[in-house]
This record gives C-alpha cells, structure tokens and sequence, in this order.
C-alpha cells in the first residue's frame, strides 16, 4: 500500500508517515520504476504500534528502543515496565509544576483584576507582571 492508503487507514497523516519512515521505523520497499513506497502489513502493525506507544507517552526514543529488542527476539516487556514507569514519574512531575502554575495564574488573575492600567515609561513594560515577578520572588525566598 502507498503512504496516502497507510495513513487513511491508520487515521493519521502522510506526514507522519514520512516521519516514521526517515527514521527507520517503517521499512517500506521501493518500487524501482516509479520510486514509489510499498508498506507491507509489517508497516501496518509497526505503526499502530507506534501510535499506541505514544498516547502512553513514550518518546519516539523509547519506542525504538522497544523495536530493537522485538526485532532482535528478545522480549521487550521488562524495558516497557521500565520506561512506563519513568514516563509516569515525569508525568507527575509536570502535573505538579502545572498546577503550581495555575495557583500563580489564578493569583495573578485576582491581584490584576483591581489594579489600573498603566502605560509603560523607560523603566517598566507592563507594571502587572513586573510587581508580581517581584512579589513573587519575595515571597518564595526564605
């Protein structure tokens, strides 16, 4: 199958397709006369792999290091426990820098809502960000 038919009946675009096959994910033959790629069922299985591995939040990295031990017949499982395991842990990690953000978002929100605009002079942009920088880097210092 050509890289149009792979990604309509993947749902995903020829791009990522292309993408796949520059890394060497994929290994699509190629037709001599026309210079066409040929995907086999392989591709196919290869790259609903792919795109399951990465809604579990495997880097790209991750998933050919997966490929490599499937295609050297060893078993990839303890290497996915693994992995999974440190995407979780960085997971939790952004979600608890986010929803730091959030609470210095909201507080911002609230503190901006009752002071007046101001136009900038030589020394300050926008006096919002500014004083809640400072404020900010006050209150966070022990």
């Amino acid at each position: 199958m050509k890289v149009s038919e792979l990604a309509r009946q993947l749902g995903v675009t020829a791009d990522t397709v292309r993408f796949y096959t520059r890394i060497k994910i994929l290994d699509p033959t190629k037709n001599s006369v026309n210079g066409y790629r040929t995907y086999s069922q392989k591709d196919v299985n290869r790259l609903k792999f792919v795109l399951s591995a990465r809604q579990l939040g495997f880097s790209v990295d991750d998933i050919q290091q997966i490929l490599d031990h499937s295609d050297n017949k060893k078993a990839p499982c303890p290497m996915v426990r693994r992995l999974l395991d440190q995407r979780l842990h960085e997971t939790e990690q952004r979600f608890l820098e986010m929803q730091l953000l959030r609470e210095h978002m909201q507080k911002a929100v609230l503190e901006w809502s009752q002071k007046p605009n101001k136009v900038p002079t030589g020394n300050m942009i926008c006096h919002l960000i500014e004083d809640f920088a400072l404020q900010t880097t006050v209150e966070d210092t022990p």
